[in-house]
């Protein structure tokens, strides 16, 4: 069954904005003004964009020179892989920028009696979280390239591209940021201690980001698999790719 489509006018020319039930931002094809669907009021975020720089021929290219690179895939991959599938979606991220002090106790105990130690761990982020509720999209392996960001024109959008819009608020993200960056913490914290007994974080948060950023999502298939490819479409690498298994044979 077809998801729903709702329609209201864009605050900005009049235009009919259509958008998905659960999205957030609404952007008008016509002027590429962004709305915050929940008020109708104006977006006061930076509103980025990076450019996809490969055509869908020049992108299948740069999956199938992945496929013939690495002693991890099979030999034939090339060769006996069929690309299935490729699409453009310029996703939406929030880059929540952030400075995190955390301060911790705990016992270090590895080599004997148990020592007590204390520590700090201050570091700043970007930190990118995907404006969507399900996706498969490997979010912290995308090392999003910030330098080549321009602010959003809806003109730079290829006619076989689709740009998502936003499931998640300005508050959900810094949240959900806020919380994966303790849990990271948390992680570096146990490098230094073995039990944690005291933890707590001192956030600082700066105006985030919105952007949406260029990635092909590439299915193929290899003998009797099917298989995923993310493609940065700025920079042309692989972001994330399944691997089949390579089959041995026994002499």
């Amino acid at each position: 069954m077809s998801s729903i489509v709702r329609e209201i006018n864009c605050p900005h020319c009049g235009a009919p904005l259509r958008y998905n039930p659960g999205e957030i931002v609404g952007l008008c094809n016509y002027c590429g003004y962004t709305s915050v669907l929940d008020t109708g009021k104006s977006f006061t975020l930076e509103h980025a964009m990076l450019i996809n720089r490969y055509t869908p021929n020049q992108a299948v290219d740069q999956v199938r020179s992945w496929m013939g690179s690495g002693f991890m895939k099979p030999n034939d991959l090339v060769k006996r892989s069929q690309i299935s599938e490729g699409t453009l979606n310029y996703l939406p991220f929030w880059i929540v920028r952030m400075n995190v002090t955390t301060s911790y106790k705990g016992i270090f105990e590895r080599m004997g009696p148990g020592l007590v130690k204390e520590g700090k761990i201050d570091k700043d982020y970007d930190w990118l979280v995907l404006g969507r509720r399900r996706s498969e999209f490997p979010t912290r392996e995308y090392d999003v390239p910030l330098a080549g960001k321009i602010p959003f024109d809806f003109r730079r959008i290829e006619s076989f591209g689709n740009v998502l819009n936003s499931e998640l608020s300005q508050n959900e993200a810094v949240d959900m940021a806020k919380q994966q960056v303790g849990f990271h913490h948390e992680f570096l914290a146990k490098q230094d201690v073995d039990r944690i007994v005291e933890i707590d974080h001192e956030v600082e948060i700066e105006e985030p980001v919105f952007l949406h950023a260029p990635i092909w999502f590439f299915s193929y298939e290899y003998r009797s698999g099917s298989y995923s490819v993310f493609l940065d479409g700025v920079t042309g690498s692989v972001v994330k790719g399944d691997i089949p298994p390579a089959e041995f044979k026994l002499f």
